[in-house]
């Protein structure tokens, strides 16, 4: 089935499977394809945001469980309190999972990483649909589900046009500028492989 996603600006992508089978302005993917749900977001149309810090992140750093906030809190552990926990692969493999969903509602779709070293981290990450962008080295900057606030220049993948992966995010702002000063919070849906993976409620 053929869903066209629109944002406030008219702009559209018509979705078939896992890739992008038409792009640009809503009034002409309609006549195109006069069939297709239509999915209509607030906001931009964006083709989602890099992670830079994928390693850190999934690899380096133990996201709590809801249940363990009493205990743990709800921000991410990393240096000596990720140690601390002594994670075996069963808690290493479910803290990746709840990451990238994270990473997920903030808007992001792919993640630069050095090799991942870790089964059960690499296998949770690749089930989430995320992309693993290959990067040399550390990035510097600051850690953080929100690129945004990273320190770092914010990185998106190439536009989406017919034949491109289906992957990409919906921001609640006008426009870029206002994405930036904002940041990825303002995530209101996620789509990777074809399929929302994310909508904020």
């Amino acid at each position: 089935m053929l869903t066209i996603h629109t944002d406030s600006r008219g702009h559209a992508l018509a979705v078939r499977g896992d890739s992008i089978a038409d792009a640009g302005p809503l009034e002409e993917l309609l006549a195109a394809h006069p069939h297709a749900r239509v999915r209509e977001w607030p906001g931009i149309l964006t083709p989602g945001l890099v992670n830079p810090h994928g390693t850190e992140l999934l690899e380096e750093a133990y996201h709590p469980d809801p249940r363990e906030a009493g205990e743990l809190g709800t921000e991410p552990l990393s240096g000596a309190a990720y140690a601390a926990l002594a994670l075996d692969d069963v808690r290493r493999g479910a803290s990746a999972r709840r990451g990238a969903q994270r990473m997920l509602a903030h808007g992001t779709v792919a993640v630069a990483c050095e090799p991942l070293r870790d089964r059960a981290v690499l296998d949770a990450v690749r089930r989430t649909g995320l992309d693993i962008v290959h990067r040399q080295g550390r990035p510097g900057g600051t850690p953080s589900l929100d690129p945004y606030a990273s320190g770092l220049p914010v990185t998106f993948p190439p536009p989406r046009e017919r034949g491109s992966a289906a992957r990409f995010s919906v921001f609640d702002v006008r426009d870029e500028a206002e994405l930036a000063r904002r940041g990825s919070g303002t995530c209101v849906a996620t789509v990777v492989s074809g399929r929302l993976v994310y909508r904020r409620r």
